[in-house]
């Protein structure tokens, strides 16, 4: 893995010197965040050693450097899921080579369903914690001891100093940014009733399919990491109705501008 990572950090040298600071993924509701960016180089997974393939219809699947409010950033554009068929180690694998090229932070978004039912379609929620519902650990196997210890601690999983900071910039923009509790499921299926109940028996606010693989080893890294969800719909088991895309895709769209507003405030005071 060690020999990998140096691999595809050295190609991605090769193409581009750029300091950065920040790594984000742009999930559901940040992909209008690369209008708002000055990028300098474009580098598609497909020629980074090691990357895989983003096969889910809008997740583009390139690297992107560049500048927001004049502080620098890489971005993924397309991200790895479970469900696609890729291990836990390669959906994580751009997380260890950005922080090699030496981001001190990351912002990730994804899209997901919403249990809390004080929620509502296209809210926001910072996530304060989540649950691995995933039938693996991005961590099985040999540790990486060049990165962190065997054993990472969990009990805050995201970085309060981050989340401290986007709420108190919520606020001032009188944009609602709930927190709350998520669950990483398997898919590519949507759930059921009776797995709705579950999820919100044991605890969680919000279910979907990705972002904890990532932040367990940005942890594992002592990566500083802060998540934000887009409610794209409700999971109410007791008046569960068959999802209509453009809903979903409604929904996102009316979460984007807030959060792309959030996101370009948090750089300005970077």
């Amino acid at each position: 893995m060690i020999k990998k990572i140096r691999e595809a950090v050295d190609y991605i040298r090769k193409q581009t010197e750029q300091e950065v600071k920040t790594g984000i993924i742009l999930g559901t509701g940040l992909s209008g965040l690369v209008k708002l960016a000055t990028i300098t180089h474009k580098i598609p997974y497909a020629s980074i050693p090691h990357f895989v393939e983003a096969t889910v219809e809008g997740h583009h699947g390139q690297l992107l450097f560049g500048t927001i409010a004049s502080h620098p950033v890489v971005m993924m554009q397309g991200r790895f899921h479970f469900y696609e068929g890729y291990s836990l180690q390669q959906i994580t694998f751009p997380v260890r080579v950005m922080k090699v090229l030496g981001i001190e932070r990351l912002l990730i978004s994804n899209a997901s369903g919403g249990l809390n039912p004080e929620y509502e379609p296209a809210s926001l929620v910072l996530l304060d914690d989540h649950i691995n519902f995933l039938p693996n650990n991005p961590l099985t196997g040999k540790n990486l001891d060049e990165f962190g210890p065997r054993f990472p601690d969990m009990s805050q999983p995201y970085d309060q100093k981050m989340n401290k900071k986007l709420q108190a910039i919520a606020q001032a923009l009188k944009i609602k940014l709930h927190e709350g509790v998520y669950a990483a499921w398997t898919g590519p299926c949507l759930e059921t009733r009776a797995e709705y109940r579950f999820l919100r028996m044991a605890g969680a606010d919000l279910v979907g399919m990705s972002t904890v693989p990532e932040v367990i080893v940005a942890n594992h890294m002592k990566l500083p990491v802060s998540a934000i969800s887009v409610v794209t719909d409700l999971c109410d088991p007791d008046n569960l109705k068959p999802l209509a895309l453009d809903d979903i895709l409604e929904n996102a769209a009316k979460a984007e501008a807030k959060l792309i507003q959030l996101i370009s405030k948090f750089f300005e005071n970077a």
